[in-house]
């Protein structure tokens, strides 16, 4: 039965690729395995790399997500499909990784992304953030320019922790700070809200970016969902805005919630890496 659910997936990808690709596609069925990057004096970073060919394609995961989740697994089936590059890893703390989640922040989890396009990617690669990882992507962008090829935003939460504390009623942000923690409500756990620390908040904030210019000048294309209850859609309308690159799009979903698991949401994002590739290799 594993067999044939790959088979499916892949010939569900295969469905979406453009003409020119589909006469590239490849079938090949084995999974990557998982691989680990020794760091000195960081935790070991778990990762799963399909070699292919440039531009590669990286995927960023959101806040306590994971490499395993839906649209990881549907990009690396289609970069395989593809003969692209492909790498998913987990950030510090969280999945496979080494090390607790409450013990790292914005800035260790773009100290991660940083490693993985300085140290276990070559050349130029689109990077696709989902949720939080849209806006460490957003991050890396700025931090390695020539390292990025393109931008794809899923349900984009640039800022979001900051932004969520900072619309709270005075009154709740000083109980927060005396207890030095905020329990941030989810739907997506079993607790029904995340941890987090007034020194994470704290940290949070020194890698804000939609108050100003994002001096990004590569392709963007922003995903988001305008029945997404976690971040709303008009984030990814403000990055449109801030970006200065020219060549940017963003495309709403009329039902799309945060997740963006759907097939048809899937369908969406593969289209859209689909395009810049082709976009990219045509230029290049």
């Amino acid at each position: 039965p594993a067999m044939a659910e790959t088979t499916s997936e892949t010939t569900f990808v295969f469905g979406l690729l453009s003409k020119r690709h589909q006469r590239q596609f490849s079938s090949v069925r084995h999974k990557t395995t998982i691989q680990y990057a020794t760091r000195p004096d960081l935790p070991k970073l778990a990762y799963r790399k399909l070699k292919g060919k440039s531009p590669g394609v990286v995927f960023l995961p959101g806040f306590a997500s994971v490499m395993s989740g839906q649209k990881a697994e549907a990009l690396e089936e289609f970069c395989k499909s593809l003969g692209h590059s492909y790498l998913r890893f987990d950030y510090s703390g969280c999945g496979s990784s080494e090390g607790e989640m409450g013990n790292y922040n914005i800035g260790a989890w773009k100290r991660d992304v940083l490693y993985v396009l300085d140290e276990l990617v070559e050349g130029p690669q689109i990077l696709v953030g989902s949720s939080m990882g849209g806006w460490l992507m957003l991050l890396a962008a700025l931090a390695r320019p020539e390292k990025t090829a393109a931008l794809v935003g899923i349900s984009t939460a640039a800022d979001h922790f900051v932004t969520a504390f900072n619309s709270l009623p005075t009154e709740t942000k000083k109980e927060i700070e005396e207890q030095g923690f905020w329990k941030f409500p989810t739907k997506h756990n079993e607790e029904g809200f995340y941890t987090l620390s007034m020194d994470f908040l704290k940290e949070a904030e020194n890698h804000c970016i939609l108050q100003s210019p994002i001096p990004v000048s590569c392709p963007v294309r922003l995903i988001h969902g305008l029945e997404d209850t976690d971040v709303p859609w008009h984030i990814s309308m403000q990055v449109a805005e801030r970006v200065l690159s020219n060549d940017v799009d963003v495309i709403l979903r009329k039902h799309g919630q945060h997740r963006m698991s759907e097939k048809d949401d899937i369908k969406l994002m593969v289209y859209t890496i689909d395009d810049l590739v082709d976009k990219l290799t045509t230029l290049g």
